[in-house]
């Protein structure tokens, strides 16, 4: 066969980790889901991982992992954060390579990628460098082999990054079909061919060869069909997908031809919700009717090497029609906003990180000289520490580099050094340009970045960048008046976020009023190992009084604090902390314990102030996730007054409102809140219940359908898809449970009267491996055992309603 079919897919998000904690805070506008990284997951790379084709009744025939039949890469910042919070997600994707070598010559479906997505033509060559490097390493660490292609962010090229990357050993790029310049033969010194404005055949690989001698393979991808995929609807049926790809091959052409596609991967999911059964059905679609061949680009390059040269547009990218100005001025591409919005801050952003990036430069290469010869190649190993920070590896990575055993001071400074330095690739990631507001999420993210380099390198070199940095960011314009310019942004929205060591001694201490910690306990990245701790309490009142050393993870830095902190009930906090003397930790905290002893709160008051002057803390220094925790708790005793109200005037006025209800009259405003939140809490207590209560359940399922109210459909929808697959779990683990099995049925039952948009998904795959794995060995007892007849016909009930469909083999529908 002749004709190839390879579809790619980018598969990414910016990193999206707090600097000081390496941990993703919660974000709102991700909600019901914790962060836009989990509600991504959810929506499309989990779906890809399991992905569904459905027979003629739209009920679930088989479940695939699309990655092991396409061409994919995932960023690294986003399988880093994937292996700790999504660890059955990450060893999917990880598999899918692994399979696809048996399917593809040997060579596998992933690719490797530019580490944090920065605009590589933008960039100067040791960021490049390092960039193609730490890609490959942190490839070659998850996937255990070499990578063969590499993608570009953006794919935004030019020569030298080809060159670095062929350097490296990287054998092929993806590049959109305007970023090709003109083609000739290989074996022909002249008769080049002009193919700008994407008049490129993308069905060939092509090679590109640099000044330097290296060279580099080529593939465009088929631009209309990628357009079709993303923004017209080609994903609303996968046979119709499947045709489109077919009908792009050249019958007059006897040669091997290969129709490939490249896309943003969340369009197979997030974008386009189920989108990732769209590529399931096509791919499917393809193999079985035997259209065409599946392949990924590096088998293809194998098996049919270039036969044409080209020459790349420089400074070009897919997503800007202007080659790579959306990441450094108002081209013009945005993604939109509100009428008289402009991107002019895009240039003064981007000349405000260069200045603090040359100033960084400099601090590097005279600090790192007393360590080592290669300052640079110091920082292209450093993904080792990145991928693998325990003791022992970071420890040999210092000895190294140094080339003799280093004190800890300067160890820690060596470290800090690099750690500026990871900071500053990931202050250009960039997101940090592609949306329309300088204040959005994205670009308050790299700022962050900036800002943790400037604190170090006050740190390590006593050189305060900071003045100079947010100066130069006053040229950055806010279309928002609230926020002015960058400098206002940066004041507002960035340094509350500023960590130091104090500051986790005094979330420590706070929250130590909440939570009993281990003598030694890991906070975010840092570890707090207590010294001394006393808690006090007298009714309402608590006081916390300690010692502790608070260590980083990262840099090694540790220091012992001080703290004392009163707790005066509700979110009123008084506290502080600092670094004193043990002589000075003793007398403060005799003071105070003996005052707090006699219920003397002003002298108590008047000791937190004399002994931490300028270094006082409350509730809105709490990180953010412990900060609503607390709130909450702080906030359960007023819940409850509310519940309790609302509860009494429903119950003294429900037969009114009954009245009302039955012969539709509408209820006032606020009655009909308090049957909101009543019906709301009980139902939501019963699904969170070890036991839901199904006589409780049904009841309450019924005065819902009774009243026609708003419920709160997102947070209800989850917590019940949530509750369903918990008991599916327990379900697989005690497949012989036949009460729990009905259970799950009587449940689903009642929550499809309620019309929710449930995610199944997870309650599916879990009674899909059931069916391929128990259900065959139990439907050939049930004609000879009343058990396994009784078991077999629940669970083909429970199949129904879960639209699964393991009782006919596969049948597949568009």
């Amino acid at each position: 066969m002749n004709r190839f079919i390879c579809i790619h897919g980018h598969f990414y998000q910016p990193p999206r980790e707090n600097p000081w904690l390496d941990e993703v805070e919660v974000q709102d506008s991700a909600y019901p889901y914790h962060d836009w990284n989990e509600r991504v997951t959810a929506e499309c790379y989990a779906r890809n991982a399991a992905a569904r084709i459905l027979d003629d009744n739209r009920r679930i025939v088989d479940i695939v992992n699309n990655y092991s039949r396409i061409s994919f890469n995932v960023g690294p910042t986003l399988l880093s954060w994937m292996q700790v919070k999504d660890p059955e997600i990450y060893a999917a994707i990880l598999e899918a390579d692994h399979l696809s070598q048996q399917h593809f010559s040997g060579h596998g479906s992933a690719m490797a990628q530019v580490y944090n997505h920065i605009i590589m033509p933008l960039a100067n060559k040791n960021d490049k460098r390092t960039q193609i490097i730490w890609g490959i390493k942190d490839f070659e660490s998850r996937f255990k082999r070499k990578p063969e292609g590499m993608w570009l962010a953006e794919t935004a090229v030019d020569l030298e990054t080809l060159d670095l990357m062929a350097e490296q050993g990287i054998k092929f790029t993806v590049l959109a079909p305007h970023q090709a310049k003109r083609i000739k033969q290989v074996d022909q010194d002249m008769l080049w061919r002009d193919v700008t404005g994407a008049k490129i055949d993308p069905r060939v690989p092509y090679r590109c060869y640099m000044p330097s001698g290296r060279q580099i393979s080529i593939f465009f991808y088929d631009g209309p069909i990628a357009q079709g995929v993303a923004f017209e609807g080609l994903l609303n049926n996968g046979e119709i997908f499947a045709r489109r790809l077919t009908d792009d091959f050249s019958a007059s052409n006897p040669n091997a031809q290969l129709v490939n596609i490249a896309t943003d991967g969340e369009t197979y999911g997030h974008h386009h919700k189920f989108g990732d059964m769209a590529l399931a059905y096509c791919l499917h679609y393809i193999e079985s009717n035997k259209l065409a061949e599946l392949t990924v680009y590096g088998e293809f390059l194998q098996k049919f090497p270039p036969t044409q040269e080209v020459q790349i547009v420089e400074n070009s990218s897919w997503s800007c029609v202007h080659g790579v100005e959306r990441w450094r001025a108002d081209c013009g591409c945005s993604t939109g906003g509100q009428p008289g919005w402009n991107q002019k801050w895009r240039t003064p952003l981007r000349e405000s990180l260069d200045w603090l990036r040359d100033q960084l430069t400099t601090l590097f290469e005279v600090q790192m000289k007393t360590f080592t010869n290669d300052p640079w190649g110091a920082r292209d190993r450093y993904i080792e520490v990145i991928l693998d920070r325990s003791e022992e590896n970071v420890g040999h990575f210092l000895q190294n580099i140094a080339g003799r055993p280093l004190k800890e001071e300067e160890k820690i400074k060596v470290l800090k050094l690099l750690e500026i330095q990871t900071n500053v690739m990931l202050m250009y990631t960039s997101c940090g340009w592609f949306f329309n507001e300088v204040s959005g999420l994205e670009t308050v993210q790299i700022l962050k970045y900036a800002a943790r380099a400037i604190q170090l390198a006050k740190d390590v070199a006593s050189v305060d960048l900071e003045e100079g940095f947010v100066f130069r960011l006053a040229a950055v314009i806010s279309n928002v008046p609230e926020f002015k310019d960058g400098s206002q942004i940066y004041r507002s929205m960035v340094k509350p976020s500023v960590v130091d060591l104090l500051r986790v001694g005094a979330h420590y201490a706070m929250t130590s009023l909440f939570q009993q910690y281990a003598a030694e306990t890991n906070m975010y990245s840092y570890t707090v190992k207590s010294e001394q701790y006393d808690l006090k309490e007298a009714g309402r009142l608590r006081l916390a009084v300690g010692r502790a050393r608070v260590r980083s993870k990262d840099t090694w830095e540790q220091a012992y604090i001080c703290f004392a902190v009163l707790h005066l009930g509700d979110h009123n906090f008084i506290g502080g902390v600092d670094y004193l003397s043990p002589e000075e930790f003793v007398k403060m905290r005799t003071l105070m314990t003996n005052a707090f002893l006699e219920s003397d709160i002003p002298s108590v008051i008047g000791v937190i102030k004399d002994y931490f002057k300028y270094h006082n803390y409350s509730l809105w220094h709490l990180f953010k996730e412990e900060q609503q925790k607390i709130l909450n708790q702080v906030l359960g005793s007023t819940m409850d007054d509310i519940e309790t109200s609302f509860r009494q005037i429903y119950d003294h006025h429900y037969p009114l409102m009954q009245i009302k209800n039955e012969i539709t009259l509408p209820l006032p405003r606020m009655l009909m809140t308090v049957v909101e939140f009543v019906l709301n809490r009980d139902i939501s207590a019963v699904l969170e219940a070890e036991d839901v209560d199904i006589k409780r359940f049904k009841q309450l399922v019924e005065e819902m359908k009774r009243w026609s109210f708003k419920r709160d459909q997102a947070n209800f929808a989850f917590l019940a898809s949530q509750r369903v697959s918990n008991l599916m779990g327990r379900l697989s683990d005690h497949p012989d449970n036949i009460q729990l099995m009905e259970k799950v049925i009587i449940i689903l039952e009642l929550l499809g009267q309620l019309h929710l948009d449930l995610d199944l998904w997870r309650a599916q795959n879990i009674y899909f491996a059931m069916g391929r794995k128990i259900y065959p060995d139990i439907i050939a007892q049930a004609g000879k055992d009343e058990l396994a007849s009784r078991w077999a016909k629940f669970f083909e009930q429970l199949g129904e309603i879960l639209l699964v469909n393991i009782t006919t083999p596969i049948l597949a529908s568009k």
